[in-house]
């Protein structure tokens, strides 16, 4: 995975790893969600793995994997406003409260204190490289020494700063899967993608019972849409799309995904997991609801509704809405189809 770049540096695990809360700050600032922003640095992530080719300066992994968070936060702000035309009046700011702006400033200044305490040289070169975002060249020159040296002072002040910084930083955990017998979950399939005829990015995904009537309609992006209609049309592409390769990382990984479940409506939002068979047992992992489908299609897993969302309802204006917008999942895969002739027709495509 583009070893000529990072061979010589950390694993992308801990290159992930270590910008992670950084990416999911800067996705909560213009999501206005913690929730929501851990999903978008999860997207951002799977986005870098994917286009690490891309990525010109490794130096700069920092601020390019937290620009792909911003890019990804940005887009879900624009399809959050489509698919939720009328939110509530009252919406709690998204700009920290009082007490947030203590605990970041509090953070921050053990940061620094702990970069203090690095002998003379590490500590310049990390305030250089981390603090002022300079590159290794540009720490060299700036402290009269080889980009070598550099390295080798950052890799230094890395293994100094780990045990004082460790607990100050959490990383996202799964959580193991916990029965609950008052929950009762529903198997369902996806039986189309619907679309708005104005072409404004509004798409329904519509989730229908196995052997019984009830379903249930959610709004989802219209990427989330095109890798859905693709994969419902049994549409062949010539490079497998990122749900299909989280799917076959899975499997790769001597793991499985054993399915998925929609559990909660938090109003606009729904909120799903993933239940993958870890070493120690199942484990659950949150995802949304639309790429959790996604990734249930590609893996070939079942997915389950917790039976109480079917009573959620839908309103007449509603489903005079849903209504109107036609079945589109064919047209929609021969769309994409389309695109990705056009894209991969020109010489030097990947």
């Amino acid at each position: 995975m583009h070893d000529a770049l990072l061979g010589a540096r950390e694993p992308l695990a801990e290159l992930l790893q270590r910008h992670w809360d950084t990416a999911v700050f800067l996705a909560s600032r213009v999501l206005g969600s913690v929730d929501l922003a851990h999903d978008a640095a999860q997207e951002a992530a799977i986005a870098a793995m994917t286009d690490l080719g891309r990525l010109r300066s490794p130096e700069r992994f920092g601020a390019w994997f937290c620009g792909i968070a911003l890019n990804v936060s940005r887009r879900w702000l624009r399809q959050l406003r489509l698919e939720v035309p009328a939110l509530p009046p009252d919406q709690v700011s998204p700009a920290p409260g009082p007490a947030e702006v203590a605990e970041i400033s509090d953070l921050a200044a053990r940061v620094r204190t702990a970069i203090a305490s690095l002998p003379d040289g590490q500590r310049d070169a990390v305030m250089l490289f981390y603090l002022q975002g300079l590159t290794h060249r540009e720490v060299a020159c700036e402290l009269g020494i080889s980009a070598g040296a550099v390295k080798a002072r950052l890799h230094q002040g890395r293994a100094g700063l780990a045990p004082r910084l460790a607990q100050l930083v959490e990383f996202p955990e799964v959580t193991n899967v916990t029965t609950t017998d008052a929950v009762q979950w529903a198997e369902v399939s996806v039986t189309e993608i619907r679309r708005g005829r104005d072409n404004q990015g509004k798409h329904i995904m519509i989730l229908r019972e196995s052997g019984g009537d009830r379903w249930l309609p959610m709004w989802i992006g219209p990427a989330e849409a095109t890798a859905l209609a693709l994969a419902l049309e049994a549409a062949e592409t010539p490079r497998p799309f990122t749900y299909r390769l989280a799917a076959g990382l899975v499997q790769a990984a001597g793991s499985q995904v054993l399915e998925v479940r929609i559990t909660r409506l938090l109003a606009p939002v729904f909120y799903a997991s993933v239940i993958v068979q870890g070493p120690a047992g199942p484990a659950e992992v949150d995802a949304r609801p639309s790429d959790a489908v996604n990734l249930a299609l590609a893996a070939g897993a079942p997915i389950r509704v917790n039976g109480e969302l079917f009573s959620v309802g839908v309103s007449d204006g509603e489903s005079q809405e849903l209504e109107s917008y036609p079945v589109a999942t064919a047209e929609i895969a021969a769309e994409a189809q389309q695109r990705i002739r056009e894209a991969t027709a020109g010489p030097g495509r990947t």
